[in-house]
């Protein structure tokens, strides 16, 4: 199983950067979780769009959604060159009528996952949890039967985030605000949330996502590590993380 950060940006991307996005592959299958803005044009540095087998989203909010349209427009062009063939199908949490159906596209289809039902798509096995944001908003754990990585997606941080990420080779979490910063009113973790969960949870490794317009990210990586113990990177374009190593 392999992770790829596509964009680790919040809110909008920086110059040449892109929003939320994260590129999973393993045997041939290939998983892209969120699609925000800027994601399209970077992914292509990384992957053809023709071979993109499933989207996950997380949520609704735009930067994690925003290249969803541009997406479903290259599936239709690609279907009509011949390069594809039936519609790709984007999982995602029903969170208001409009938003879930504009899934369905010529080329796409919406389809629904639950948080009670894990969703098998190709080697992995996904798992959810509801987190703690304005928005209803689904963290996710993948799972090929070896190993295990968990994308908090946006969330405030809740204790049982720590139960759903336990154990996992990696923890990918969103850090949208600096140590002693109150991020719970629009559903974000600070620094040393994020460590104090990589903690509980026991994972063998940390990714700081979701990051801020603001600051000096590499105290984000400090703040982090006075309470967890173990590797703890800033997500970045291009950073890979290799399970099969």
């Amino acid at each position: 199983m392999k992770w790829t950060v596509i964009g680790s940006w919040g809110a909008y991307p920086e110059a040449e950067g892109a929003t939320s996005c994260y590129l999973v592959e393993q045997d041939g299958f290939t998983l892209v979780i969120d699609l925000g803005s800027g994601a399209l044009s970077r992914l292509q540095q990384y992957i053809d769009l023709s071979d993109i087998d499933a989207v996950v989203i997380s949520h609704f909010h735009h930067d994690h959604v925003a290249d969803i349209g541009a997406f479903q427009y290259s599936c239709l062009v690609k279907e009509q060159l011949g390069e594809i063939e039936g519609p790709v199908s984007i999982y995602a949490a029903a969170d208001g009528v409009t938003d879930f159906d504009e899934l369905d596209h010529i080329a796409t289809a919406g389809r629904l996952y639950r948080i009670e039902k894990p969703l098998e798509l190709g080697p992995f096995t996904l798992s959810f949890i509801q987190t703690k944001h304005p928005k209803s908003c689904h963290a996710i754990r993948v799972e090929n039967g070896e190993s295990a990585v968990v994308y908090t997606a946006d969330t405030a941080f809740f204790p049982e985030l720590a139960g759903f990420a336990k154990g996992s080779d990696l923890l990918i979490a969103e850090s949208s605000f600096y140590d002693g910063m109150d991020g719970s009113g629009p559903g974000h973790m600070t620094s040393t949330e994020c460590g104090q969960l990589a903690r509980d949870a026991s994972v063998s490794q940390l990714w700081l996502t979701h990051l801020p317009h603001f600051g000096e990210h590499a105290q984000l990586v400090q703040e982090a590590k006075a309470v967890f113990d173990g590797p703890v990177e800033l997500a970045r374009e291009g950073l890979v993380f290799d399970l099969r190593r």
